[in-house]
């Protein structure tokens, strides 16, 4: 544990990561607009938010500002971008923006993950598994993404606003 956890930011972030991914594939899961839709999502943002805010008091990893930050920065642009068009009812097609931003932002979530516990294994090349586990993620996030964006589509156009 002593190399997973280094000090009280380290177990804050932790546990806002475990609880953001749990929270954030349950979200995905649920039936969209119900009740419980909207609880487990704002347990979601709020995880990330600590998430987000603790990643940038971590600078262990290269002393100063990194690539994680930058990470964490567009992690917070999609978490805003899903957030903003729920408040603000905004544009028009402010359901499915929604949703973008914020499935985006849970594949965001799972790309860290995985690249956090390959990093893990000994001898492996750092960066060359960060951007390796990354594309992977990403890339069959993208798939599925393509696959029921429209099936998807057809339950927003049914779910009460």
């Amino acid at each position: 544990m002593e190399n997973l956890i280094h000090d009280e930011i380290g177990l804050i972030h932790l546990a806002a990561s475990i609880i953001a991914l749990a929270s954030g594939t349950w979200v995905l899961l649920l039936k969209k607009g119900s009740n419980r839709h909207k609880q487990v999502g704002y347990v979601y943002v709020g995880s990330m938010v600590v998430l987000i805010v603790t990643a940038f008091s971590i600078y262990r990893l290269f002393g100063g500002f990194g690539i994680f930050h930058i990470a964490a920065v567009v992690s917070a642009v999609t978490l805003l971008g899903g957030m903003i068009p729920v408040i603000t009812k905004r544009p028009k097609n402010w359901l499915g923006m929604h949703f973008a931003f914020m499935y985006w932002s849970v594949m965001g979530l799972y790309a860290a993950f995985v690249s956090e516990t390959l990093t893990r294994v000994p001898e492996t090349p750092f960066f060359g598994i960060v951007g390796i586990a990354t594309f992977a993620v990403m890339l069959l996030a993208n798939l599925l993404y393509k696959k029921y964006s429209k099936r998807w589509q057809a339950t927003f156009d049914k779910t009460p606003v």
